[in-house]
């Protein structure tokens, strides 16, 4: 015998698409076990946005006021300070880190050059030290 079968080579059948029930061509992606899909973690699932919004806008329709800005900044960098413990040596992280403190530096300049009571205010509700 000099066919597949005696070399240990299975022959695989194709799996015809079934056009009768609208599933044609439709398969099943396949899970690699390094995969990182099932227990990946993206910003908005930590940092929850609206919430934040809803606690520092001005009015009703506000989303990027100073005040919300640097209370979104915030969020965000405590909980990319948060990875940066356990992954020490994850640089491209730590140079965006870099940025939004900085943004958020120049932010806080511009409030408390506008409105010294509204600084001093979110001073205390994040918690930031000058």
């Amino acid at each position: 015998m000099t066919g597949p079968a005696s070399r240990g080579i299975e022959t695989v059948t194709l799996a015809q698409p079934d056009f009768q029930s609208g599933d044609a061509g439709v398969t099943e992606p396949a899970q690699a076990p390094y995969s990182r899909e099932s227990n990946h973690k993206t910003m908005s699932t930590i940092v929850v946005k609206p919430e934040i919004i809803a606690e520092y806008k001005t009015h009703e329709k506000d989303t990027g006021s100073s005040e919300v800005q640097v209370a979104l900044l915030t969020a965000r960098i405590n909980h990319l300070t948060e990875h940066l413990r356990t992954h020490r040596k994850d640089f491209h992280s730590r140079r965006g880190l870099l940025q939004m403190a900085s943004r958020r530096r120049k932010l806080l300049d511009y409030l408390k050059k506008h409105n010294l009571p509204k600084y001093t205010e979110l001073l205390q509700k994040l918690n930031l030290r000058k």
